[in-house]
């Protein structure tokens, strides 16, 4: 995929971050969305990676960090605003987006919410802290498909990172969404630690099931039971 050449950690950014900045295209004008300290935009504005960038975020805390990041940085390419995921946007505005340490159910309603101005959006850059699944099923639900994707390791916790563009892909089974499609295809190094936390999951929540008589006769606990059979197969390769 283009515009690879990434931020590295020792330029400011923790693994988590440095891998979602990799996935940004060169020249992008980015939307980084929950912005937080504007972290991102403003290692990737020093890096000569994005030409400009909105910081937006909905909390106040976070927005006056921003803003005094951007300022004690001088970077006049950076504009910070308030305000709740994509309204900050006019159409046009931007053409890479990234939302990052939010769970997979918050991205989808972000993105639902703004879809006039993902229109001319070439790229999504994601990283959802949960609901990976829910939000890979949103994206080819919805004119998106994964690109490309990577595994971070940050304080012990393993992070998905996702990189969607525009057009209409075939929707992998409900496996492949759980795991990542693109992961399973490259296989990167943590997709086993990736996987055996999956598993670890499923397996508690069996584990709690089968404490009651009438849940281990259910439906769903079946379909625990051959979810966790299913991913202790893709541990084989």
């Amino acid at each position: 995929m283009k515009g690879r050449e990434g931020v590295r950690k020792k330029q400011g950014l923790g693994a988590r971050l440095a891998a979602v900045a990799a996935f940004v295209h060169t020249g992008a004008r980015l939307a980084d969305i929950g912005t937080d300290h504007a972290g991102l935009p403003l290692e990737l504005l020093a890096a000569g990676k994005i030409s400009c960038a909105v910081a937006a975020d909905v909390h106040a805390g976070p927005f006056e960090a921003a803003n005094r990041a951007v300022q004690s940085r001088k970077a006049k390419n950076i504009e910070v605003r308030r305000g709740d995921g994509l309204t900050v946007l006019a159409p046009g505005e931007v053409d890479a987006v990234a939302v990052a340490g939010m769970g997979g159910a918050l991205i989808c309603r972000i993105l639902a919410e703004g879809v006039a101005v993902l229109t001319e959006v070439k790229s999504l850059v994601l990283q959802p802290q949960n609901d990976a699944a829910e939000l890979r099923a949103w994206l080819y639900d919805h004119g998106w498909h994964i690109a490309d994707e990577a595994l971070a390791l940050e304080d012990g916790r393993i992070y998905e990172i996702l990189l969607a563009e525009p057009g209409e892909e075939k929707k992998p089974d409900a496996l492949l969404l759980e795991i990542g499609p693109v992961l399973w295809r490259k296989k990167p190094p943590l997709l086993r630690r990736h996987i055996e936390r999956l598993l670890s999951r499923e397996r508690r929540i069996a584990n709690g099931m089968g404490k009651s008589e009438s849940a281990k006769k259910s439906a769903g606990y079946e379909a625990v039971r051959k979810k966790i059979a299913a991913l202790e197969e893709k541990l084989i390769w």
